[in-house]
């Protein structure tokens, strides 16, 4: 195997992590078999091969090869996820982003839902819009029958991306997008008040510019069924966006996107009208359009002098610090390498290929953001932070448009240009060059902060393993602790069980106002930092709104107004613990459910009695210590009753342990706890010898009993008779990462697990 490790490339323990799970190529037995070396320079070499399509040397492509590994390697600029894991392999799809169409026919619909059970397999997710099916009760001509409605067909789309799984790399994502005037609005909005349905889509409605008149004017709209064209009822546009807040207020869902406006912005008018956008949001696009996304590493551009300046009072400071040619050069650079992905993308459809070479859309944006403000001493909800932000990003579009000209006169202009806004002195290669996305596990392996994001906190836990606490320091905090004295190991526990530096006395004032953290800042600031960076790209803004768990719908409200006002395409707000059965990642929040729980009664639980016949299956487990036979068995109603385990090798320790949680397990079945709960608990734990089957690696024997609990619930839903079927995808939406039980961070508009870089939204 290739050296796991360079001495060139700045991989954090973290980072590492990531890249072993999820990116790293691995044979048939899911062993590794290249590193960050081999990725990056097979990524580099694949990416420049385009070259050879116009005409330059081997000399030439060689060359532009070391620029992009240096590039790469430097963690100053990242691709999208599926350009890192895809790139020089078989596969070879590389894009994140799909849209698409949904029309009104039973043909359309599932050729949509085949289409985009390929694009998941590929690794990519999916934007629809189930605007164009006729509204539940209509009458369908053909048949005479009754239509079931848009939310109907959509469990047709969460089933199916359910079912692929994407390989275990990269997960199923979806956006589902109804119009705010479509007849069916009120159910599409309430749609995830059942927690364990649609569990793999995000949720946006479609506001137009008359529904934001209408609630100005305290007026009802019109309702238009969009087969017939024709309005068939009025609402009361001021209730229907109180439903929109109030739903948004209590778990999140559904976002907002202001389609008038992205279609105000649409690059190629006569192409056709944009109805949907990826999962995340920030990427509009035409129905079979794809885009590539890659972002650039902003920590990487402070001057090393920056700190001494700021300290001495330097006017503008913050400008003058950053290193913007070697900006320039990035920007130019990766618009480049982002153009060539087009070429050289593996597509899973034809009419993929052909739209989105027709455009050509490629998204250029920015991650670390965060650590450019701190190392620039600028707090990040200042004034002139959002001053620096449309600065900073107006200079990137700038300069990604220039690359652009460059390319479109070497090798010609996007195909759709003499349909687009531009004209002919700005000749682009590029309908769109710039899109701010999440970059959740990318900026883990750049070792920054996410996207636009401010700081998740300045210290957190990690991961708590057999009683063990990891704690993980933001590096710019720890340097600047022991700078000033006030490092301590007993400190960090502190700043842990808070979150943020909010209540540390002995951290002086200028410290806490630069190391902000996302819920000390309150949700308008959220959304001027959002709408100062929108005002310079030309696709949309991934971000989250923070808003703490005390908030009221009259705060989101308020936010999604500034949001209209100040010119973003969408939004996604995000309340602190108003997901069910959140686990939060800092001590306080726990504290708070901790004294929640205390107050109720003590119910005492008696395990049910094991009738006389039962029924189950065994399933053999590959593990380090040999195999290990699982049999679990379901009473006559269905639940999940007992688990026994059973070791190859008889006796030892091993088989003891395996026993015993087996006996625990049963227990747990019989007092009716929920599995997802059990294999949550049991899933991750690692001893000395792992082993790997079927693509997956087996970390221990416990962690081969929590998958085959997991592997058995797949079978029909089980549940243990409490009322409820939870899928693994609860999880998702509880704080707690699925793959590794880990704290899940909302951010970017997006869930991410900053221990194994699990993501949400592909």
């Amino acid at each position: 195997m290739a050296e796991m490790i360079s001495t060139q490339i700045d991989l954090s323990p973290s980072a590492m992590k990531v890249l072993e799970k999820r990116y790293l190529k691995k044979d048939e037995d899911g062993k590794t078999i290249e590193g960050p070396v081999d990725l990056f320079r097979r990524v580099a070499r694949a990416v420049a091969s385009v070259e050879l399509n116009y005409g330059k040397s081997d000399a030439e492509i060689s060359s532009l090869e070391d620029r992009f590994y240096a590039l790469m390697t430097s963690l100053k600029f990242l691709p999208n996820s599926p350009t890192l894991m895809n790139a020089g392999r078989r596969l070879g799809q590389l894009s994140a982003c799909f849209v698409l169409p949904v029309e009104d026919s039973m043909e359309s619909i599932f050729d949509a839902v085949k289409n985009a059970a390929l694009i998941h397999k590929s690794g990519g997710g999916t934007g629809f819009s189930f605007s164009n099916l006729r509204p539940k009760g209509d009458i369908v001509g053909s048949t005479k029958g009754v239509s079931s409605g848009p939310i109907s067909f959509m469990t047709v789309f969460d089933s199916a991306t359910e079912a692929i799984k994407q390989g275990g790399t990269r997960r199923g994502a979806n956006m589902g997008i109804l119009r705010v005037d479509h007849p069916d609005i009120l159910d599409f909005i309430s749609a995830k008040d059942n927690i364990s349905k649609l569990n793999n889509f995000n949720l946006s409605v479609a506001l137009t510019d008359v529904f934001m008149k209408a609630i100005e004017k305290d007026e009802e709209y019109d309702l238009i069924n969009p087969h017939t064209k024709k309005p068939v009822r009025r609402l009361k546009a001021r209730s229907v966006f109180n439903l929109i807040v109030n739903h948004a207020w209590k778990n999140g869902e559904p976002g907002v996107i202001f389609m008038d406006r992205i279609n105000q912005f649409n690059p190629t008018p006569a192409a056709g009208q944009i109805e949907s956008t990826n999962p995340c949001g920030e990427q509009p696009l035409l129905p079979y359009e794809s885009c590539n996304l890659g972002s650039i590493n902003l920590a990487r551009f402070v001057n090393a002098n920056s700190t001494e300046a700021r300290k001495q009072g330097s006017a503008g400071a913050g400008s003058e610090m950053i290193d913007w040619d070697g900006l320039r050069e990035t920007v130019r650079l990766s618009v480049h390498f982002l153009d060539n992905v087009i070429d050289i993308n593996k597509y899973p459809m034809r009419k993929i290929e052909e739209a989105t070479k027709a455009n050509r859309k490629i998204g250029l944006g920015v991650m670390g953001w965060a650590d450019m403000l701190i190392q620039l001493g600028i707090p990040y909800n200042s004034v002139e932070a959002s001053k620096l932000a449309s600065e900073v990003m107006k200079f990137i579009q700038a300069e990604s448009k220039k690359q652009s000209a460059f390319l479109a006169v070497e090798r010609g202009v996007f195909p759709n240009f003499e349909e687009s806004i531009y004209t002919d002195d700005m000749a682009v290669r590029n309908a769109t060059t710039t899109t701010i996305a999440p970059t959740g596990t990318l900026s883990i392996i750049a070792g920054c902060s996410s996207g636009i994001e401010p700081l998740f906190a300045v210290s957190f836990v990690r991961n708590v393993l057999e009683g063990t606490k990891m704690y993980e320091v933001n590096p710019h905090f720890e340097r600047i602790a022991k700078e000033r004295g006030i490092w301590s190991k007993e400190l960090i526990e502190r700043i842990a069980e808070k979150g943020s530096l909010k209540d540390i006395d002995e951290v002086p004032e200028d410290v806490k106002k630069t190391f902000i953290t996302a819920h000390d800042i309150s949700p308008l600031d959220h959304v001027r930092m959002q709408a100062a960076f929108q005002k310079h790209v030309d696709n949309a803004v991934s971000k989250t709104v923070n808003f703490s768990h005390n908030a009221c719908p009259k705060d989101v409200e308020d936010v999604y107004f500034l949001a209209y006002g100040l010119g973003c395409k969408g939004l996604t707000v995000y309340r602190d613990g108003s997901r069910e059965e959140q686990v939060l990642s800092t001590g306080q929040t726990a504290k708070q459910e901790a004294e929640k729980e205390a107050v109720q009664p003590t119910i005492k639980i008696t395990p049910r009695k094991r009738p006389e016949v039962i029924k189950g299956t065994t399933r053999l487990m590959k593990t380090g210590c040999g195999n290990l036979y699982v049999t679990i068995n379901e009473d006559a109603e269905g639940n999940l009753f007992e688990l026994f385990t059973q070791m190859g090798k008889a006796g030892g320790c091993a088989s003891s342990q395996a026993e015993a949680i087996g006996r625990l397990v049963s227990l747990a079945f019989r007092s009716n706890i929920e599995p997802i709960e059990i294999e949550k608990q049991l899933r991750g734990i690692s001893c000395h010898s792992p082993a790997w089957a079927n693509g997956g690696k087996i970390a221990s024997c416990s962690d081969a009993i929590s998958k085959a609990v997991e592997r058995y619930m797949e079978r029909g839903n089980k549940s243990n008779g409490n009322g409820s079927h939870p899928k693994k995808e609860k999880a998702i939406f509880s704080g707690a990462c699925p793959d590794c039980g880990g704290a899940v961070e909302h951010e970017g508009g997006c869930a991410v697990c900053r221990d194994c870089g699990f993501t949400k939204c592909s």
